[in-house]
């Protein structure tokens, strides 16, 4: 149980911010292929709804799976850092002052800050991408229309 407790001290930061960097770099490579596919996008070559659908909805999921779960990774490394914390309290016998626990405690909520900096912009995004996708599907319905 040692060896774990001293692998997580070392590369817990490591693990957890770097899979919501992870996190977040996938989230802007897909913003950046949605807005450019729906600003380029014709919908007067599709012959129905459904496959506009497809086309507009693509990468939208893995958007609002992101925005949904960093906050959660982040918590992940947060309740992980506050387990080190006491971990480290019991090992010493309890001889921590506590400005070293409070020093522990605010640098474990970091991960939980990172996660919800990943988590906003992609839910954000998201929605601006929902509405453009309403946009043109509305345009789309219009043009059958006449």
């Amino acid at each position: 149980m040692d060896n774990l407790f001293r692998f997580l001290e070392q590369y817990i930061d490591y693990i957890i911010l770097g899979l919501l960097a992870l996190m977040s770099f996938i989230m802007v490579w897909m913003v950046i292929e949605r807005f450019f596919f729906l600003n380029r996008i014709d919908i007067k070559k599709y012959q129905n709804i459904h496959d506009l659908e497809i086309d507009l909805t693509r990468h939208l999921t893995i958007i609002s799976s992101i925005g949904a779960n960093a906050p959660y990774v982040g918590l992940l490394g947060t309740v992980i850092g506050i387990l080190l914390t006491f971990y480290q309290l019991g090992q010493s016998g309890g001889d921590i002052d506590a400005s070293a626990i409070m020093l522990h405690l605010s640098l474990a909520l970091k991960a939980t800050a990172v996660g919800i900096l990943v988590a906003i912009p992609s839910m954000m995004f998201y929605n601006g991408l929902g509405r453009k996708v309403e946009v043109k599907r509305l345009q789309w319905k219009s043009l059958q229309e006449n």
